[in-house]
């Protein structure tokens, strides 16, 4: 069982070079299609970027503690500040082009990064948002240079990594904007398991362990309801209803625990997945009410 966990803990942290397209979520797979996985483990191909801004930028290159990131600034004229912009797990810089257009409608120059290991940044492995929170910390000291305040939108791996990077390593934007942060890394994992109609215990435990062993960190304590409780930013928190992966109450559990000014919008039949989708102008009317007044 052991040997089980290492080997999927390598291929869920760690990127392969190589074409092709990631392994289904877990919902999306049939039965015979999950017993594959479970032998063979994850296709897990470094994600690419699709495509670039149709907006003017320019690419930047920052260092981080986890290699060279890779940037896309698109400044506005006289920004009101500027939004930085995190992925989730096995994704891109480019999967946040819509929400980046957005934000310059609002009047704020924008920065979208890769994280380390994914897209144009250096690297190959990926922490689901310990490793990450470094990232996030050298991206609002480079803005931070800058004028204005720096906004931090991210979603779900990208938005524990906010959390993270806030509550232990010093960032300090002047808001976040947080769509569906997973509770904890076991709990993250249990979800994957039940997805996967597998028993959660032992083998999601296991496999937090191998993962946390094989990157030099102790994966049970990344936690994004402890890490809520010490963060004192402004922060609006989205959540899908109709989401596979993340729980109301993992929602609800991060929502109370967050120390400061806060709000919350629930999206009905959103899943795992941008609430524009779906709830466009509930989505953009949220936003722009929030970034008005960020205190609520």
């Amino acid at each position: 069982m052991n040997a089980v966990a290492f080997f999927h803990a390598w291929r869920f942290t760690h990127f392969i070079n190589a074409t092709g397209t990631h392994t289904d979520n877990p919902e999306q797979l049939t039965a015979l299609q999950k017993a594959a996985v479970l032998v063979t483990g994850i296709k897990n191909p470094k994600p690419v970027n699709s495509t670039e801004p149709q907006f003017p930028f320019v690419t930047v290159h920052l260092p981080s503690p986890n290699g060279t990131l890779e940037a896309w600034y698109g400044p506005v004229p006289h920004p009101r500040g500027t939004v930085a912009l995190f992925h989730g797990y096995t994704s891109s810089k480019s999967k946040l082009l819509t929400e980046a257009a957005y934000f310059r409608r609002l009047g704020y120059s924008v920065l979208l990064t890769d994280f380390a290991g994914n897209g144009g940044s250096s690297g190959n492995v990926c922490t689901v948002g310990h490793h990450e929170a470094a990232d996030v910390v050298a991206v609002t000291r480079w803005l931070g240079r800058r004028p204005g305040p720096v906004i931090i939108y991210a979603n779900s791996m990208g938005a524990v990594a906010t959390l993270r990077a806030e509550a232990e390593l010093g960032a300090k934007p002047a808001a976040n904007i947080l769509e569906c942060p997973y509770g904890s890394m076991l709990e993250t994992a249990q979800s994957r398991f039940r997805s996967m109609q597998v028993p959660t215990f032992p083998m999601a435990n296991l496999l937090v362990f191998w993962g946390g062993v094989q990157n030099n960190f102790w994966p049970f304590d990344l936690d994004a309801t402890r890490y809520a409780a010490r963060v004192q930013t402004p922060t609006l928190l989205f959540w899908g209803a109709a989401d596979p992966r993340v729980t109301r109450a993992e929602t609800d559990a991060i929502f109370t625990s967050l120390a400061g000014p806060k709000q919350r919008q629930d999206f009905p039949g959103s899943g795992h997945e941008p609430y524009w989708w779906k709830h466009r102008q509930l989505w953009e009317s949220r936003i722009a009410g929030f970034l008005e007044s960020p205190v609520g």
